[in-house]
Order: structure tokens, then C-alpha cells, then sequence
């Protein structure tokens, strides 16, 4: 018997209905045919990775900050080199 794989998206849309608390978990399994078990494992997982996805935000901005950097530092050669060939060809 093979293994049912289950989408990110569809692992989301399970953990926060099961977050909602609108209906039990046990419900949620019998709507998803899951296991009670395997929502509570998402569910768990998903909470203990959102400190994660807060932190990626900040590491995010960095990410951003460097690849600036990096472009302004290419820009900036680019000007020398580009001002270096306008003498050459006067």
C-alpha cells in the first residue's frame, strides 16, 4: 500500500480550519479522511514553526539590504568603467 502525500496548501488549509476551532478535529479527519492523529501532528508542527516565519521576515530584510549593496557596488563599477572608456574615446 503506497503512502498518501498530501500539498502544502492542502496541509494549510486542514491546520487552520483545525486552528479555527469551529469544528472538532475528529470531524475535520472524517471530512479529509485523516487520521485524528495526523491533523494533530500539522497542527503542532505548524505551531511550532511560526516563530520561524516571523524570524524569515527580519533575515528577509537583510537578504535584501545585501543584494542592494551588491547592486550599488556593480552600479558603481559600471560608472568608472563607463567613465573610463568616455576618455579613452576623447
Amino acid at each position: 500500500m503506497e503512502r498518501r502525500k498530501f500539498s502544502a496548501e492542502f496541509k494549510a488549509k486542514v491546520v487552520l480550519e483545525a486552528l479555527r476551532e469551529r469544528e472538532t478535529i475528529e470531524t475535520l479527519a472524517k471530512r479529509y479522511e485523516l487520521h485524528p492523529n495526523q491533523i494533530s501532528a500539522w497542527k503542532k508542527e505548524a505551531a511550532a514553526n511560526l516563530k520561524q516565519l516571523f524570524e524569515r521576515g527580519n533575515n528577509g530584510a537583510s537578504a535584501v539590504d545585501d543584494n542592494s549593496e551588491k547592486l550599488y557596488a556593480q552600479i558603481g563599477q559600471l560608472k568608472v568603467e563607463n567613465d573610463w572608456l568616455k576618455k579613452k574615446l576623447l
